[in-house]
């Protein structure tokens, strides 16, 4: 009974010191895999890249109503038209990131659930500023609004990364390649965020770049993939 109850305090001591790996509040979570998470991300994402085409829908019938001709559709609206190819673009690019950076991920964590559904949020209200561009043009507010939306997204994407880099255990057990990729992802994603805030002061400074710095965003992280090929040969 003696041996039995020293080995019962020692289990149970050892229980009380053992620590998690992953700290408290951000615990791996169980039940949901982060293909499940992927999935719903994508189909929250096709929702808001479908949205966007819907205004220009509504020009059919307006149109009709005021008695235009049907070539007005287009070349009465070439500001909605463009505002919907640059948001289209844009959705598209930010979800091939977030496939990238989701593409070895297994297991998941609270704040990761958290970040992605901020990065969601981005991605859900982007159709909004969208539309004031396309009915509003290069208005500098419009263009605040725009920015600091897709500068969200990118804010989040880069806290999962960080997540993810700081926590190998979420990543693929044979991952020593996924966790260097997913180094390099952070360092695109870093360069990322300074891209948009440089386009951003740009977009401010000179309303006329408004959205043609955004192509910052196609530099940078090109730079740095350019170097880590230079460096790997």
């Amino acid at each position: 009974m003696g041996a039995s109850g020293v080995i019962d305090e020692t289990e149970t001591g050892g229980a009380d010191r053992a620590e998690p790996s992953v700290p408290a509040p951000d615990r791996i979570e169980g039940g949901v895999s982060g293909e499940r998470l992927v999935l719903f991300t994508d189909a929250v994402t096709a929702i808001s890249i479908t949205l966007l085409i819907l205004p220009l829908v509504d020009l059919v019938p307006e149109a009709a109503s005021a008695h235009e001709h049907a070539s007005e559709v287009i070349t009465g609206h070439l500001d909605q038209i463009w505002s919907f190819l640059l948001s289209f673009a844009v959705i598209a690019n930010i979800w091939r990131e977030h496939h990238r950076t989701f593409s070895s991920v297994t297991k998941l964590t609270r704040s990761l659930m958290v970040w992605n559904m901020g990065w969601l949020l981005s991605v859900v209200v982007l159709p909004l500023p969208t539309e004031m561009l396309g009915t509003f043009g290069r208005d500098r507010f419009v263009g605040a609004f725009y920015y600091s939306t897709l500068l969200a997204g990118m804010v989040c994407r880069f806290a999962m990364l960080r997540i993810l880099k700081t926590t190998p255990a979420l990543l693929e057990e044979d991952g020593q390649a996924d966790h260097r990729r997913t180094e390099d992802l952070y360092t695109e994603s870093y360069l990322n965020v300074l891209a948009l805030v440089i386009a951003f002061a740009i977009a401010l400074a000179v309303p006329v770049l408004q959205y043609y710095s955004l192509l910052l965003l196609a530099v940078l992280p090109r730079l740095a993939r350019l170097r880590r090929r230079r460096t790997a040969r």
